[in-house]
């Protein structure tokens, strides 16, 4: 009897040790206010104004919920793995539940780690650690540009969207540890497929489906620390290839590439383009505020016609200070140019700047208050039947983070 109670004794213990070797964290945030603003699109010489005012969430920061996982497996290695998806508060439902983050990886001391899932690119964790408004949703931002309305009447699309790819799927990321300073990680981006051309049951004329829909990529991204002074520079670049319907000589001449070419904006990747990427950046600590700095430059082109292309650039500069214990501020303000998809385009000018504040009650809970503009000056673009856009947006709310 006394030797199975100390062998159970054992057991437990052992048990014990396991679990205290690993550990599973739950993280989120939820942010909730008022949110309003409005927007005016100049179109085929006619002007379309919105104006929205709506309790909504998210003016700050994405809400989302979060399980981050992490296991020491010993001589130095451990596991770990990170599955986040973004929330809706003002849904009433779960069903608009999207994958922010879900990976799984292996990371040795003193080398790095590697990760495969879905996840973060370079250009995004760079971007929200150099700029002044910490990636928040509301417009004004020229190298983060977001928008939290309730439609964009097609003007949001004239350079002021898109300014690089979040987030990717199918990536393995790897990532090497801090050395004097420097961290630099790298993306490779994997999803390809090859289907038999077959015709389609109602070709007209001679239609096929199938053949090679591949989506690749990379990226790589160097962060450099030194005292005050945080630097980084990135660059990825996606191709996708998407076939579909192509005509009988398409699929015998190899050119079966006829999808309408789009950017890669999300963890799908995009169609029938090359999309290179870069952002340059840098944030400096005065102690009393610190001072950011940040440049973007992005060019998709198509696959089938090179002088078919989109192309958007920016620099923004931007500060940041506690004004009290329990009160931080910030300002940014930025420029650049714009060039829609399509042979002969037009560019044009962007534009933006956003003020914002915080007021700390606790250190997980705030109460904030935002306020941007942005615009894109007349540039006549025959694609897009748009000739200018302007926008502003304002939020108060409060966010709890967990």
């Amino acid at each position: 009897m006394k030797k199975s109670l100390l062998a159970l004794a054992a057991m437990g213990a052992f048990a014990g040790a396991a679990q205290a070797q690993s550990s599973v964290t739950v993280y989120g945030i939820l942010d909730v206010g008022y949110v309003g603003g409005n927007e005016r699109v100049a179109s085929n010489n006619a002007v379309a104004k919105q104006t929205f005012s709506t309790f909504n969430q998210g003016a700050q920061s994405t809400s989302r919920l979060g399980f981050r996982g992490n296991e020491d497996i010993g001589g130095g290695t451990r596991a770990f793995f990170t599955i986040e998806t973004q929330l809706q508060p003002q849904s009433t439902t779960f069903s608009s539940l999207q994958t922010r983050q879900a990976f799984v990886g292996l990371g040795q001391k003193g080398i790095g780690s590697f990760q495969i899932g879905t996840q973060n690119t370079p250009i995004f964790n760079a971007v929200c650690a150099t700029d002044p408004g910490a990636c928040n949703n509301i417009v004004g931002n020229v190298i983060y540009p977001s928008y939290t309305g309730v439609s964009t009447n097609g003007g949001n699309v004239n350079g002021n969207t898109n300014g690089f790819t979040l987030r990717t799927g199918n990536t393995l990321r790897l990532q090497t540890e801090n050395i004097s300073g420097l961290v630099a990680n790298a993306i490779f981006v994997m999803n390809n497929e090859n289907d038999t051309q077959g015709a389609t049951a109602s070709a007209t004329p001679n239609g096929y489906t199938g053949g090679i829909n591949n989506q690749n990529g990379w990226g790589l991204g160097l962060n450099y620390s030194i005292q005050k002074l945080l630097i980084t520079a990135n660059y990825q670049s996606f191709t996708s290839k998407n076939p579909y319907a192509a005509t009988n000589t398409q699929a015998a001449n190899g050119t079966a590439t006829t999808g309408a070419p789009a950017a890669w904006t999300t963890g799908a990747g995009g169609t029938n383009v090359t999309d290179n990427q870069t952002y340059i950046g840098a944030m400096y600590d005065f102690g009393i505020l610190k001072a950011y700095a940040g440049w973007i430059n992005r060019k998709v082109t198509s696959q089938i016609n090179s002088n078919n292309y989109l192309q958007r650039s920016a620099q923004q500069i931007g500060v940041r200070a506690n004004l009290t214990k329990q009160v931080e501020g910030w300002a940014s303000v930025g420029n650049g140019r714009y060039q829609a998809f399509g042979v002969g385009e037009p560019t044009a000018n962007i534009v933006g700047w956003q003020v914002g504040s915080n007021y700390n009650l606790s250190k997980r809970t705030n109460l904030y208050a935002i306020y941007g503009q942005a615009g894109t000056s007349s540039a006549n673009s025959s694609s897009l039947g748009v000739t200018s856009f302007n926008a502003s947006n304002y939020a108060v709310g409060v966010r709890h983070t967990f």
